[in-house]
Parts: C-alpha cells; sequence; structure tokens
C-alpha cells in the first residue's frame, strides 16, 4: 500500500468519525431546541405561524423540532443495539 492510500484511507476513517459523532448530536440539539421553542413563551413576531394565543405549545415550531428529533433517532438505537449486542456477547 502507498502513502496516498493510507493517508486517504486515514481520512476517510476521521471523517466517517465525524459524522459519527454529529449524527449522534442532532436528536438531542433538536430536543432541546423543541423544549427551549414551547416553555419560552408564543412571540407573535417570532412566530407568525402561532396566530392564536390560546394554541398549544406544541404547535409550529416546537412541534417540527421534536419531529426532527424523531426522524434523527437512528444513531442513538444503532449505538443501542450495538452495546447490547456487545453485553450480550460479553455474557
Amino acid at each position: 500500500m502507498t502513502a496516498a492510500h493510507d493517508d486517504i484511507g486515514r481520512r476517510s476513517t476521521a471523517a466517517s468519525g465525524i459524522t459519527g459523532w454529529l449524527g449522534l448530536a442532532a436528536a438531542p440539539t433538536f430536543a432541546a431546541m423543541a423544549l427551549v421553542t414551547a416553555t419560552a413563551g408564543a412571540d407573535p413576531t417570532g412566530m407568525p405561524c402561532m396566530m392564536a394565543s390560546h394554541a398549544s405549545p406544541l404547535t409550529g415550531m416546537a412541534a417540527m423540532y421534536l419531529l426532527m428529533s424523531v426522524f434523527h433517532l437512528a444513531p442513538w438505537l444503532r449505538l443501542a443495539a450495538r452495546a447490547r449486542r456487545m453485553a450480550d456477547e460479553a455474557s
């Protein structure tokens, strides 16, 4: 293997590690954004889609952030499955 091939392999491994961590960061980030948006109160200028003052706090942006959090749970589920599989193999 040449030095160029080795360097490319290391770069792809590093990029793979970075994308893995970014994938794990997405779900909790969106969940926190949903929580902050839902508890911050309804500012009509900040959320024009929420016109009624008596509307649920889980409408508009909070609901969107909550859904995005759910959609980005796959890396966490894979991590949990891998950890469980390793624990089963160890016992």
